[in-house]
């Protein structure tokens, strides 16, 4: 379950509470009121295209034009 603090708590340690995301990786909901308003997560960098299909890069191999329909390997025309 996540963790939730109210504005006011959260003023008070907010270095606390960041420190405590950075070494748990676990999101902190922020409420004000009873209601949550806010999600604190730890920042992840975007994974690039190359990073993303390194593992397959060099394995797969296109047969044809992609766009192309595919209705007559199904028998319709």
């Amino acid at each position: 379950m996540m963790k939730t603090v109210s504005k006011g708590v959260l003023k008070a340690k907010m270095l606390a509470y960041f420190r405590e995301i950075e070494t748990t990786g676990e999101a902190l909901i922020i409420t004000s009121n009873g209601q949550p308003v806010l999600k604190v997560i730890p920042y992840q960098p975007e994974a690039t295209v190359e990073a993303v299909f390194a593992d397959v890069r060099g394995r797969l191999q296109e047969h044809g034009d992609l766009l192309e329909p595919t209705l007559a390997e199904w028998g319709e025309s």
